[in-house]
């Protein structure tokens, strides 16, 4: 019997678990799949999306040569062809396009369908900086979640898992961990034994929500004005830490005033809460301590997601909790590390940054939107917007421009794929090399490759070069290894990061998996905070400079288009994560697909006895960007007034469309953020036709 050989890795997957993962190989095949016992966070398991993932790498369905389409856009009629001959093709329709238009006609769209330093961010940047091309912003996740932390606190720090042993109460806030971070849960588990009381609050009783000792549903997108509803009872009732305020914040005596506008009953008005949930979350949150308020991104997403986040984060500040270990804010480690802009990025010899598309208005810049010059070129990679971006139907219209020269770079025909001019093959993550920085904890992992690419499938980075050299840019930087990239970036971030002291290469390679050296495990544990002043800033100053406003805000905003009925009979439609997916990541997958079933859209009873719809019914949610058709789950797991469908369906393995039809790709108030969750739609049954 053959001995198997072990291989070391990383989940490439956009979840801040960031799991190592061991890989046996038998003859040259992949031949078992797990978790990595010796990796602190996963501890020898996986989750349900990625425990399969050996059926994603040897699916039938991959893509393993290039293709050329050969019929109509969308008909799904390919050509087998040559990498030498995808890559002239690509070549010379791109300098044809540059001499007419301009590079920055050309436009790279890329995201977390895989990510990682070599294989997403620096094959983001390098060569289509080099290019000309123009620049995408990549406001799709948690841009204004982001900007307002750091607005707020200076950086995104967040305490490791483990320390919520020391929390006696925990609010996990229009979040879902055993979802989109699974590996949180048995550290949550721990503290429950030990004491901890969990809250949820989230407009779904999710998986997590079940198992929580109290569940508060606002409204959509009423996340801010309930938080600074909670501040107003602190301050009324004399439970805040006016000592810590004054020596720790700026702008308290501005905000303070602010609160004076959310009385329980006028925030009761606002989320649909009771003012006795409002108030007994208040005091809750006053009298057990430590608490941490754990949120992920799912709250930024509605029109003032920004401001829903800038009033969570002055919580922690109002009862002084910020430094205490086991109470604050979690929400991401990201901030700990920045890789050094000048080594991944390479501006030197590079034509000016060309201008900015919002990869949220993908659709409208296909169509006209961006004009000067007209995008004439779209590249695709570790992306799939026709399932996973806003208002797809407009995406899907400016795909099918005959003008439009796209490529898709995948591992499968997804529903983007279909639309290409040309399909070149991809890796997956066991045939490629990359180093992997966690948004949930502060362990570097390296992956080494476990088995040879399948067919002539080739990494992003290896494309990149391929392109590189077909465009005549002879930079070296753009025909490095991935190992000489990974070190590279460490040696250049080094420089200024003592916290990768001995971070290297080769230890990376030796050990899999190695800690950053935060020093002190509690963020803000020294009282300071990496902001301008040094302080929580209540207010932000930046932020007046930019014609924002400086103070949290509570309004809370709705869909204000798209009408598909009378107003009074419109629903709010969110769109949460799939237990099965990552976002629409291997949601090709056929044992995922059984397990989760249809798609469907979950519905309070009362909403749905109005309609006269039944749990098992189709029906069509639709405004007036789109429709979709959906089984109805009636269920009380939802409060009136909203409807829930998970994202992630590949529209053509779902009767031809999914929830991004109705989706707005309307912009929120910070950061160029998406509102994925400030959606009104209109619900009836299948066949029914309004008169």
């Amino acid at each position: 019997m053959t001995t198997p050989l072990v291989w070391r890795g990383a989940c490439p997957h956009d979840c801040p678990d960031s799991c190592g993962i061991v890989t046996e190989v038998e003859d040259g095949r992949a031949v078992r799949f797990r978790g990595d016992p010796d990796n602190p966070v996963t501890r020898g398991w996986l989750c349900a999306k990625v425990r399969p993932y050996l059926d994603h790498v040897y699916h039938p369905d991959r893509v393993l040569y290039p293709l050329r389409r050969v019929g109509p856009k969308g008909g799904g009629q390919w050509q087998r062809i040559g990498w030498q001959e995808a890559i002239d093709e690509i070549a010379r329709r791109w300098k044809a396009i540059i001499a007419r238009f301009g590079a920055e006609a050309v436009l790279p769209y890329s995201y977390s369908g895989t990510l990682g330093l070599v294989q997403m961010s620096v094959s983001s940047a390098r060569f289509w900086n080099r290019l000309g091309a123009s620049q995408l912003q990549r406001s799709i996740c948690g841009a204004a979640a982001e900007f307002a932390v750091e607005a707020t606190l200076g950086k995104r720090w967040s305490q490791p898992y483990a320390d919520i042993i020391h929390s006696k109460l925990l609010i996990i806030w229009a979040h879902n961990p055993i979802a989109t971070a699974p590996h949180f849960m048995p550290f949550l588990q721990q503290a429950r034994r030990a004491g901890c009381q969990v809250v949820v609050i989230d407009p779904r009783r999710t998986a997590t929500a079940r198992g929580a000792d109290v569940h508060l549903a606002p409204r959509p997108g009423t996340d801010g004005a309930l938080a600074l509803g909670l501040a107003h009872i602190l301050v009324a009732e004399g439970l805040h830490d006016e000592q810590w305020l004054s020596a720790h914040t700026l702008g308290w005596p501005q905000l303070r005033e602010r609160l004076c506008d959310f009385s329980p009953d006028r925030v009761a008005a606002i989320t649909g809460l009771s003012e006795r949930e409002i108030v007994g979350l208040a005091r809750l949150y006053a009298l057990r301590r430590p608490g941490l308020i754990k949120i992920a991104d799912g709250v930024n997403r509605n029109r003032n997601g920004g401001q829903n986040v800038r009033a969570i984060c002055a919580l922690p500040a109002l009862t002084g909790q910020y430094g205490v270990r086991g109470g604050g804010l979690a929400y991401s480690t990201s901030g700990y590390l920045k890789w050094d802009s000048g080594a991944v990025q390479h501006w030197e010899g590079c034509p000016r940054p060309g201008r900015v598309v919002n990869m949220n208005r993908l659709g409208a810049a296909l169509l006209g939107e961006v004009a000067d010059p007209p995008l004439q070129s779209l590249y695709v990679f570790g992306a799939n917007p026709a399932a996973s971006s806003p208002n797809a139907g407009r995406i899907v219209e400016g795909l099918g421009r005959d003008d439009l020269f796209t490529v898709v770079h995948e591992l499968f025909l997804t529903d983007t794929a279909d639309f290409a001019d040309l399909v070149l093959p991809a890796t997956s993550q066991l045939e490629q090399t990359d180093l992997h920085k966690a948004y949930g904890h502060t362990l570097l992992t390296y992956n080494r490759p476990a088995i040879a690419p399948l067919g002539e499938c080739k990494s992003n980075w290896e494309v990149m070069g391929l392109l590189a050299q077909a465009m005549d840019f002879d930079e070296p930087w753009l025909h490095q290894s991935a190992d000489e990239v990974i070190d590279e970036v460490l040696t250049a971030t080094a420089r200024n990061h003592a916290i990768l002291h001995g971070v290297t290469l080769e230890r990376l390679k030796a050990d899999g998996a190695v800690p950053l050296t935060v020093e002190e495990p509690t963020p803000y544990a020294d009282g300071r905070f990496p902001t301008r002043s040094g302080k929580v800033q209540l207010y932000s100053e930046s932020m007046a400079k930019m014609g924002l406003d400086p103070l949290p805000g509570g309004a809370w905003e709705q869909d204000d288009g798209s009408a598909a009925g009378p107003a009074e009979e419109a629903l709010i439609l969110i769109s949460p994560a799939s237990h099965h997916f990552v976002s629409s990541s291997l949601a090709s997958q056929p044992g995922l697909l059984a397990g989760v079933g249809r798609p469907v859209v979950e519905i309070h009873p009362d909403d749905a006895a109005a309609r006269g719809v039944a749990s098992g019914d189709d029906v069509i949610v639709e405004n007036g960007r789109g429709a979709v058709r959906l089984r109805a789950v009636v269920t009380d797991g939802v409060r009136p007034g909203v409807l829930a469908s998970p994202k992630g369906r590949w529209a053509k393995l779902s009767g031809g469309g999914n929830v991004n039809r109705t989706t707005s790709d309307a912009l929120g108030d910070l950061a160029g953020q998406s509102t994925f969750h400030s959606n009104r739609v209109w619900l009836r049954r299948a066949g029914i036709v309004e008169t």
